[in-house]
């Protein structure tokens, strides 16, 4: 049973969200929602062959790397920002596609605009 996840199947399963569009980010294929990044083939070096970075919030990123490191890595070029790396020979389709709801979330909730009054005394 073949059941290689590659950036063909991330694109697949991102294209079932709204507004997902594919793009590029750094030079490599990437997804992206109202122009921002969802998920991409990590362009530093530090990551291993195979990996996607997934755009997550850093207490999403800590609860998945507890979770599940076999699957689940940062390296330290990626340790400031709000992405986890993913090992594809590690994840099931099922488990991906709940990963790119998670960074979809966290995403759009970043690109929503902020309410202009704050007043706070």
């Amino acid at each position: 049973m073949d059941s290689t996840i590659d950036f063909d199947t991330v694109r697949n399963i991102g294209h079932e969200l709204p507004g997902v569009e594919e793009s590029t980010a750094y030079g490599v294929p990437a997804l992206k929602v109202h122009g921002k990044l969802l998920a991409c083939v990590p362009a530093n070096r530090s990551a291993e062959p195979a990996s996607l970075l997934v755009r997550v919030d850093f207490d999403d990123r800590a609860e998945l790397l507890a979770a599940d490191p076999d699957v689940y890595y940062v390296t330290e070029h990626y340790a400031g920002y709000s992405a986890v790396l993913v090992r594809l020979s590690r994840v099931t389709p099922d488990t991906l596609r709940d990963l790119l709801g998670m960074a979809y979330k966290f995403v759009t909730r970043k690109a929503a605009p902020r309410s202009p009054v704050r007043k706070r005394r």
